[in-house]
């Protein structure tokens, strides 16, 4: 049924039971698994720091998903993986539409209540938006 899974993963609890759960899916159905990292940049800063930090976030990102690259191998499965820059949903969405995936799996935030009404949740926007499937998980 799936032959591309699409992961958005950040490091955090959420995050990486959404991976489990895309590779669990992703092994099951002999699936490619594309696991993305989104660098959020900063709204207000001058140029020299905004690439210091989109930089120092790439590194921080790319060690994160390092030993992700294992899991995948140890299942036998084709992973990709990439780092990208911008806002998360809309990265995630690009990501998902850019490799013509089946499902795009993504963690439910722990943000509080107040927090989600003012600025909406990654995952939200992505389900809102994502013109594929989205899995949430919690």
């Amino acid at each position: 049924m799936y032959k591309k899974i699409l992961v958005a993963y950040d490091g955090s609890q959420s995050g990486r039971k959404a991976f489990d759960t895309a590779l669990d899916l992703a092994a099951a159905h002999g699936a490619e698994i594309y696991v993305v990292s989104v660098v959020r940049t900063l709204e207000i800063a001058d140029d020299v720091e905004t690439e210091a930090v989109i930089e120092n976030s790439r590194s921080y990102h790319t060690e994160q998903l390092a030993p992700l690259r294992e899991l995948i191998s140890q299942k036998g499965l084709q992973g990709h993986f990439e780092v990208t820059v911008g806002h998360p949903a809309e990265q995630i969405i690009y990501s998902a539409d850019r490799h013509n995936v089946d499902l795009i799996v993504v963690g439910h935030t722990g943000r509080s209540r107040f927090a989600r009404l003012l600025l909406g949740s990654v995952s939200e926007n992505v389900v809102r938006y994502a013109s594929r499937p989205v899995m949430v998980v919690r």
